[in-house]
């Protein structure tokens, strides 16, 4: 990116990136993420209600997106000492500042499915 004229990377935790969004769409790039981010803005969700939620992802790529957000400090995992173990994913302080970019993904979708979609009961 040019920032006064001058051609300039951005380096965070060792990556370069070349855009401030390159950054965001590396946190959220993906099939699944908005989504679970989605289904996780007003509340922790255990795993089995996301799964449910979303039913075309695999438990595999459920976990796997998981833990990449867990990684990334965007979700948080607590784990409930209790028989059997329960175990809740919930958006961070970190997770929910990207709340207003994903209401706004979110009203732009609308928006695109009013004007060239119509709706589907499900079957």
């Amino acid at each position: 990116m040019i920032i006064e004229g001058k051609e300039t990377r951005i380096q965070i935790e060792g990556k370069i990136y070349h855009c401030a969004l390159d950054i965001t769409m590396s946190y959220i790039s993906g099939k699944w993420k908005t989504v679970i981010l989605w289904y996780l803005r007003k509340e922790p969700r255990r795993f089995s209600e996301l799964n449910r939620q979303i039913p075309q992802i695999t438990e595999k790529m459920l976990s796997l997106q998981l833990k990449e957000l867990e990684a990334d400090g965007i979700v948080s995992r607590t784990i409930y000492a209790e028989v059997p173990p329960r175990v809740e994913y919930a958006l961070t302080d970190f997770g929910k500042t990207m709340l207003p970019m994903l209401e706004e993904i979110a009203a732009w979708g609308r928006a695109l499915a009013k004007s060239r979609g119509s709706l589907v009961e499900k079957a």
